[in-house]
């Protein structure tokens, strides 16, 4: 179990890119096994996540890490849409918060306790998009084995509203659980699973449960911060965090201030800093 000592502000790290040297000396004459979030790390923060698009440089970028070393993208995205957006070959990719994963090899594993609940899940969101219907701007996106309900466009007096209507689909289908994130309300099968387990299960599928690998995950938003508590004492988190999210707290070790420093990051590591 994780306390309050286990957390610093965002505000309170140190910066990624500032101490390369450190991190370099962290990692040297080891193996790097890379995981990235995809919304708000690869990609700025949109207002719908179809405007969320990799720019080219960070494809390339991507790119030429996993030439290097593993690389995976763990996103809350359906894992057929972030392969798409990445669109590279040779990545692992974790949708659904780790509950769907496709493997480079071909391998598809999904996380089979989840089935049962994926008729609650389908339920909810039917009574969510009737009760929610009249309120502008909140976009709903329908995955594999989650759905997500966004409020970023929403007027923050209809903002309550849409909380409340989650709750509500919540008490009626006990099956689910809530993952809040950035302005946006995901439900899901009421299973232990999170990214933090996915990326410990990534690391030994792909034969990275070794004393020489270290992983490192750099994410944006509070369902990354199981990921940061998972590798921590053995890998390196980095949190990608503004102004507006310097309070917050996080269990990561470093921080970057937005996509372009991702970027930066990537070459770095690539470069073995």
């Amino acid at each position: 179990m994780h306390t309050n000592a286990d957390t610093r502000q965002i505000r309170e790290l140190p910066s990624a890119l500032e101490h390369g040297r450190e991190i370099g000396e962290l990692v040297c004459g080891k193996r790097l096994a890379v995981f990235l979030d995809y919304d708000g790390t690869l990609t700025p923060i949109a207002d719908r996540p179809q405007n969320a698009i990799l720019s080219q440089s960070m494809r390339r970028r991507v790119r030429d890490l996993a030439s290097r070393c593993a690389v995976a993208v763990v996103s809350g995205r359906d894992v057929n849409v972030v392969r798409e957006l990445v669109g590279l070959e040779g990545l692992v990719y974790a949708g659904d918060h780790g509950l769907d994963i496709a493997c480079p090899d071909g391998r598809s594993i999904q996380r089979p306790e989840a089935e049962p609940y994926l008729k609650s899940l389908k339920a909810a969101e039917r009574g969510l998009r009737a009760d929610l219907g009249q309120i502008e701007g909140v976009v709903f996106e329908s995955k594999s084995f989650s759905v997500a309900v966004h409020y970023r466009l929403v007027a923050p007096n209809e903002v309550p509203a849409v909380k409340r209507a989650v709750e509500a689909a919540l008490a009626e289908h006990p099956g689910l659980r809530l993952t809040p994130g950035k302005k946006v309300l995901e439900i899901l099968p009421a299973i232990d699973w999170h990214k933090g387990r996915a990326v410990l299960w990534l690391l030994e599928a792909l034969d990275l449960e070794s004393p020489d690998v270290v992983p490192v995950y750099v994410g944006d938003d509070t369902t990354d911060e199981d990921a940061f508590r998972a590798i921590r004492g053995r890998g390196i988190g980095i949190v990608v965090g503004g102004e507006a999210d310097g309070e917050r707290a996080t269990a990561a070790r470093y921080r970057l201030g937005g996509a372009d420093e991702v970027g930066r990051l990537l070459v770095a590591l690539t470069g073995g800093l």
